[in-house]
Order: C-alpha cells, then structure tokens, then sequence
C-alpha cells in the first residue's frame, strides 16, 4: 500500500518515537515538497526534522499540478495539505494522512481515503506494532497533539469495544 503524509502526523508520531510504524504498514511513504521543507528544513531542533530526514523510506515528492494546490490553497488549506492532497490524487494512493478536519473534509470530497494520526496508530495496534495502544494515545495527546479528554475517552472506549 502506498501512502501520502502530511507534516502533523510525521511531527507527532515523531514525538512519541513511532514514526516506524508508518514503515511497517505501508509498502511506500510519500510526502510533498512542502511538507519536506516544513518537517526537515524549518523545523531544525524539533520532533520530526532529524527523523524524517534519516528515514530513506520516506520519499518526498514535487507535485505536478500546482493550479489545483493554488485552488485548494484558496479554499482554506495550508500548502502542505494541499500539496498531500494533490500528491495523493497524482500517484493513486491508497491512503492520505491528514489530521487537519478541513483537509480530511476535501480528501474525502475528491473521493480519497483518508486517516489521521489517530487511525495510523489504531491500525498499527490491529497489527500488532503497538503493543499498548491507550498509553501510545496518551502519549500521543501529550506530544501536543490536539484531542480533547472527551475525544480520547470515546477512541479508547471503540477501542475497547473492538477487542471484544
């Protein structure tokens, strides 16, 4: 499976040291240009930048279409989602890691399937790459990663359900 990621979801699994598990559910890793240059260039001395610079798995992309970035880019997205969601559509992914609701609103409108930080860690659990799924998520919020208390307990209660 290949898969296109954003910046959020590289910096954050980055953070809590899991940025492998990325590597162990799909058979590619792209990302735009611009999400390189957010992670790695401009964010020198921050999680993320030094491990996706090392990760020869990861393979960052230009996009071709920069009108539909530009079109998207008015709509409301930052240039990193735009660029993922175009960079997606180009190489037929079979999935796009946006965290942003408003970028995961678009992908899913253009027809893309789309999973946050949250899915990618839900679905490593599944597969057995994270041994202790409800202290990766907390430790996922403690990053800095945005997700409210009452948002946390209802993933980890669906969680609870599904291993059931």
């Amino acid at each position: 499976m290949m898969v296109v990621a954003n910046a959020s979801p590289l910096i954050h699994l980055s953070a809590i040291q899991r940025l492998e598990v990325l590597r162990a559910l799909f058979v590619k890793v792209l990302i735009p240009r611009e999400v390189y240059n957010e992670v790695v260039m401009r964010g020198i001395g921050r999680p993320g930048s030094q491990e996706v610079a090392s990760a020869n798995w990861i393979h960052a992309r230009p996009v071709e279409n920069e009108v539909a970035v530009r079109v998207l880019q008015v709509s409301g997205l930052g240039k990193g989602e735009a660029e993922c969601i175009v960079l997606a559509q180009e190489t037929n992914a079979d999935w796009v890691i946006l965290d942003d609701r408003l970028a995961r609103l678009q992908a899913e409108a253009m027809g893309l399937k789309v999973v946050g930080t949250v899915g990618v860690l839900l679905m490593a659990s599944e597969k057995g790459f994270v041994e202790n799924f409800e202290q990766t998520l907390r430790d996922l919020v403690a990053s800095g990663f945005r997700l409210s208390a009452r948002e946390v307990e209802r993933i980890l209660e669906l969680w609870r359900r599904e291993r059931r």
